[in-house]
């Protein structure tokens, strides 16, 4: 069973009424409410990337893990109840839709999947959009966090080290050229840049697993050794573990990601 969704796909387990759809569009500058408000799928929740499925900024970094107890309420508030098949997407390109899938299965649940293109595939499929609100009875889902293993600096650095660790950030921001959103520009020594737009086709959906599997060939990742991503503060790290994994490769995110590694003036900085 394939992690990604097609648009007809999705329709057809949204008829069965065999799973729960959860709107995940976002943006940096905060406009994830008002996208949903604009358009979204029927039936469909929103669930905020900063609010629920992020703590606050700070010593964590920009995007840190969210506290269990507010993620869980989170989830309630949106209808998730134990044992739900989840399907999450957001505006196009699963950047959010990603670390949804993410932390959801750091969260202990099972059956978590992405609609490839997010709405925009699936208002190009014909298929129809509404601005409408729906009432949603509160779930009862239980988090367990943990349920997936995390990378802290350390971690990180002996993965850059001994293994692999991919940087999702756009190249000149992985050179230390520009950092238009950190305090300090570069990137974590050993780290080989990924960008996150270059494992996407043009239409925002992920390139094929074949393709997938050629492109992180190229920068040197196997089975032989470990893999982790790492980017800005934890979101386009998710998005490339989920490209990983649809290449057949697990990936363990470093979810404070350069914005913590920062933190400490004594981590050694690379440009």
């Amino acid at each position: 069973m394939s992690t990604l969704l097609t648009p007809a796909e999705l329709g057809a387990l949204i008829d069965a009424g065999s799973v729960r759809v959860l709107d995940v569009q976002y943006t940096l500058t905060g406009e994830g409410p008002a996208l949903y408000a604009a358009a979204h799928l029927p039936g469909a929740p929103h669930l905020d990337l900063d609010a629920v499925l992020a703590g606050a900024p700070g010593p964590g970094g920009r995007h840190p893990l969210p506290e269990p107890a507010v993620l869980e309420a989170g989830l309630r508030r949106v209808g998730v109840r134990d044992g739900d098949a989840v399907v999450v997407y957001d505006q196009e390109t699963s950047l959010a839709a990603a670390r949804a899938w993410w932390v959801l299965r750091w969260a202990g649940l099972t059956d978590v999947r992405v609609l490839d293109g997010g709405l925009a595939a699936w208002r190009a499929a014909g298929l129809v959009a509404t601005s409408d609100v729906p009432d949603v009875d509160p779930g009862d889902v239980r988090v367990v966090p943990g349920s997936l293993p995390v990378r802290e600096a350390e971690d990180a650095a002996r993965v850059a080290r001994d293994g692999i660790l991919l940087d999702s950030r756009a190249a000149e921001r992985f050179r230390g050229e520009t950092e238009p959103i950190d305090a300090v520009a570069g990137h974590i020594p050993g780290a080989r840049n990924a960008p996150m737009a270059e494992q996407l086709a043009s239409d925002g959906r992920f390139r094929s697993p074949e393709e997938l599997r050629d492109y992180f060939a190229r920068l040197g990742v196997d089975q032989s050794g470990p893999v982790g991503t790492t980017c800005g503060s934890g979101v386009t790290a998710a998005h490339t573990a989920l490209a990983l994994h649809l290449a057949g490769i697990e990936a363990t995110p470093y979810i404070g990601s350069w914005s913590h590694w920062i933190t400490d003036p004594g981590r050694p900085v690379e440009c």
